[in-house]
Parts: structure tokens; sequence; C-alpha cells
């Protein structure tokens, strides 16, 4: 456990001692409310001396605490389709705008808690982002106790659910500042594939908890009650265990300067398909299990009902880190096209099968979409440093991320690629919901993602692949 000891100068400044020997680590000290001054990953003597094991220590809960953020913005994809069996009358449309709404404000809210963490700093923040969470969790368990509630009740209690999407670019604005440049794609991988497995751990839990010794009737509040032990355990964890570091500034001139960067924009496309296909397809998946096939919508085992549409998150969750270290090899762009292709296959054998298919054949074909859409992350967001490297002039910019202002320039642009990327969770079900509503068949609306997947394929290859060649740099 770090302690902290008096330096000779007094007790103002007082120095961080990580777990072993009695040795400070060199050149940190910290003041109260666990804020640590001069911290500089980039240091070895610092770094070997007991800083890395503060940046891991940081790293653990930032991951528990990202996982939790994630659980609650995929509650309701799970919920509705309990809902009619607990006495609501809601229409297909508003079942799939309560599906959507979570993710349409958790892409909204990752751009300001992108600067929370330079503002009230890396430990504070997660207490209070946390500490939100507890919001939609007994605002669900309440609402749901009565079917009688209002569908704009509803609506309002899922949008706040969307806070859990926001948590995501605060952790990782977070973390990047704790790790040396040579670390930093591990330990934001990590961070994120821990988020991501939160969208699966909620489809698999839910299920069972709602179900379990309930007999004839659903226990849907238990779905909110059963997160706020866990949401407790890790605002008590941040508080006792993570640190705000001075040094984490969050550079505004660089995210308002990359705006102008067209990059940005096309990478944010790129990402809206990768990113936003896992998020949007993991939040309609229960929904269209159910639709589809509703004997294998949930097993029973005993008392409890398990639904097999949590693997489509997982694969999606487990593949990501694949896709950047695919990326690392073969560089960002292959990788991506490839994900996209796949992608758009799937989706189109999706819409070719889905009225004929058996469901083996069509959970095969999911999970191939999900395994695409997160391989696709990783490599999506291996190219965004080499690209703004090779900006700034960098020859060697797929293994060094150029200057400062480069660097800076590119950690900008990740958060806002990642604010826009998780719009795909809104507009996925949005447009499938569209497609059922008007249709009668999702069909339709898969076909729109298969011409949306080929148009962004030939972007990418035209932007990116050209600028490849042009330069010699593998991106």
């Amino acid at each position: 456990m770090t302690t902290l000891v008096s330096p000779p100068g007094g007790p103002s400044a007082r120095t961080l001692v990580p777990p072993g020997p009695p040795a400070a680590a060199p050149g940190l000290t910290s003041r109260p409310r666990r804020w640590v001054d001069g911290w500089d990953p980039e240091d070895p003597a610092q770094w070997t001396g007991g800083g890395k094991q503060v940046a891991d220590r940081n790293l653990r809960w930032s991951i528990f605490a990202e996982f939790l953020g994630f659980c609650v913005w995929q509650l309701w994809s799970i919920v509705v389709v309990s809902l009619p069996a607990a006495g609501f009358d809601l229409t297909t449309g508003q079942l799939f705008w309560l599906i959507s709404m979570p993710a349409l404000v958790g892409a909204t809210l990752r751009i300001p808690y992108t600067f929370a963490v330079s503002r009230f700093g890396g430990r504070n923040w997660t207490i209070v982002s946390t500490g939100l969470l507890l919001v939609p969790t007994t605002g669900l368990a309440l609402v749901v106790q009565r079917p009688d509630t209002s569908f704009g009740v509803l609506l309002v209690v899922a949008a706040l659910a969307g806070v859990g999407g926001g948590n995501f670019a605060s952790s990782m604005a977070n973390i990047t500042f704790f790790y040396p440049q040579r670390d930093k794609g591990w330990a934001l991988g990590l961070n994120a594939a821990g988020g991501n497995l939160g969208a699966a751990v909620a489809q698999l839990v839910v299920p069972i908890v709602i179900t379990v010794g309930a007999g004839t009737a659903l226990a849907l509040p238990l779905a909110g009650w059963v997160w706020v032990p866990l949401i407790l355990v890790a605002m008590v964890g941040a508080a006792v265990r993570m640190d705000n570091l001075t040094t984490a500034r969050a550079d505004v001139w660089a995210m308002l300067a990359v705006l102008r960067e067209p990059h940005l924009w096309v990478m944010s496309l790129l990402y809206v398909a990768t990113f936003g296909s896992f998020i949007g397809f993991a939040g309609v998946f229960p929904k269209l299990v159910a639709d589809q096939f509703p004997q294998f919508s949930a097993f029973q085992v005993g008392s409890a009902s398990l639904s097999l549409a949590f693997l489509g998150a997982l694969v999606g969750s487990l593949s990501r880190p694949f896709g950047g270290r695919l990326a690392d090899r073969f560089g960002g762009t292959v990788v991506t096209m490839g994900s996209l292709s796949v992608l758009a296959l799937g989706a189109l054998a999706v819409s070719r099968t889905i009225e004929l298919a058996t469901f083996p054949v069509f959970l095969g074909l999911f999970l191939v979409i999900f395994a695409a859409a997160g391989i696709g992350n990783g490599s999506t967001y291996r190219m965004v440093p080499t690209i703004f490297a090779l900006r700034a002039g960098e020859r060697e910019a797929h293994h060094r991320p150029g200057d400062v202002g480069a660097q800076r320039a590119a950690s900008a642009a990740l958060g806002l690629i990642s604010a826009v990327g998780a719009y795909g969770g809104f507009l996925i079900p949005q447009a499938l919901g569209r497609s059922q509503t008007v249709y009668g068949t999702y069909e339709v609306g898969l076909l729109w993602f298969v011409a949306a997947y080929a148009v962004i394929l030939a972007v990418t290859g035209g932007v990116y692949l050209r600028m490849s060649r042009r330069t010699g740099v593998r991106i």
C-alpha cells in the first residue's frame, strides 16, 4: 500500500512512497486530497522507482469504474426485451428509442467528460462520474415496478444511462497521462477492453438476476439494484487508491485546432462504422434475437434465464486488442478495410437469411459481425497517431509519435473521434427500428448498413491507401 511521509521541509508537501522499499519515487510529491506534483512517466528513474506501481494502481480502479459505466450504459438494451412480459404496452418504435437513447446521450457527454479530468482531477472525477451511475440504476429500479409508467418517463430514465457512456472518455483521458508513450497503447487497450466487457456482462447478468427465484413474475427492479453495491465499492476504491495529477492538463487549443483537420472527420466516419457498429449492434442484438427467434431468446438454467445475446458484445470486446496488434504489424488501413469488408458481407448475409435461417446460422453470422467490428475498433484507433505524426512531418510515423504538437493533436483527435463514433450506437437501433416499423422487416435496415459500409470502405481506400503509397508509411 502506498504511504506518505513528510519531507524535511515540513508537512505542507509530502513525498509519495511506493509499495516496497521505503524509498520515494524521484521527483514525486503529494498534496492534500491525493494531488500529485511532478509526475513524469518518461523519466526512467521515476518510473522504475515507484511510478509504475502508482500508474498500475490507478489503471486497475479506472478499469473497474469504466466497466461499471458500460454495464449501466447497456442496461436498457436487455431490460427492453422484458418490458412487454412485465406488463408494459409499448410500440416497436418506442422500444427502439429506449435502446438508442442512452447511446445518444453517452456520445454527447464524451466531449465535456474529456475535459473534466483536467478541471477536477482524475481521481475526483472518477468518484463523481461513478457516483452518477447511481441515478440511472436507481431510476430504472423504481420505474420498472409500475407498468403504467408513461413512455416519456421511461425515456428520460433511459437517457440518464448515457452517463455510463461518457465515462469512457474521461477514463481514457485520465489514464493516458499516467503512462509513458511506449506503454500507452497497452494501458489504453486494457482500459478500453475492460469497459467494453461491461456491455457483455450486463447482458449476461441482468436476465439471470431478474428471473432467478422470481417464479412466474419478473424481478425487473433488480436489473438496477444489482449494480448499486458495486458502484459504491468503485467510488470508495477510487477515493482511497487513485490520484489526481497536477500535470494532467487537456490542451483545449489543440482540440479546437484539430477541428479544422479533415482527417479528424474521415477517421470519425471510420469509427462510426467500427465502434458504432459494436455498440449499436450490442444494444439491439437482444431485441433482434427476441423478435426473430423468441424460442432462443432465453434458456432456463435452474430457476434463472440465460440469454445468449451477451455473446455478441463479448466477442466484440475480446477481438478489439487483436485489431490493434494486427494494425501494428500490417498497418491500420489494411486491417480496417478488411474489417469493413467483413461487416458489409456479414450484414448482407444476415439480410438475405434473416427470415429463413436457423438460429445457429443467425448467431454465427452476427458473431462474425461483432468480431469484425471489434477488430476495426482497434485498428482504427491505431491509425490516428500515425496520421497525425505523418502530418507533422515524422517520416517514421508508424513507429514514432512525432513531436509534442503531433501528440497533442492526436490525443485531442482521439477524444473527439470516440465521441462521434459513439453516435453509431444511436443510429443503428434507430435504423433497424424504422425498418421494422415501416417495412415490417429488418432486412431493409441491414441493406442500408451494407451500402454505408461500402461507401466508407471506398473512402478509406481512396484516402489512406493512397496516402500510404505516396509517403511509403504504413498507416
